[in-house]
């Protein structure tokens, strides 16, 4: 999760992380909490003590909207295949894609 976090090309931290069953463990929790991140996962289903409340849970319900987002990013193969070697070129694509997806449900 560290490499992660230092790749990551945001500004600043986020507030929250969402991730499924395997990212729910203590010492994963207590790492981020030193970052001041707050993990969003499901209990496993042989954990004893549970850590996820209702509440916080209700967010990783709504995470199907971003791998919604990122299935029909598939569908753009020059995404799919990244052949442009400038980023500026491949965030180009990556926002005419996400403008022809937005057109395409109003």
């Amino acid at each position: 999760m560290e490499a992660v976090l230092a790749g990551c090309f945001l500004d600043e931290l986020p507030e929250r992380l969402i991730g499924d069953k395997a990212y729910d463990s203590d010492a994963l929790d207590a790492q981020m909490r030193e970052y001041g991140i707050q993990m969003i996962s499901p209990n496993r289903s042989n954990r004893r003590r549970k850590t996820q409340d209702g509440r916080a849970l209700r967010r990783y319900r709504r995470r199907w909207k971003v791998e919604r987002l990122f299935a029909w990013l598939q569908n753009f193969r020059r995404l799919t295949t990244r052949w442009e070697y400038h980023i500026q070129n491949f965030l180009g694509f990556v926002h005419l894609a996400c403008l022809k997806i937005l057109l395409r449900y109003l």
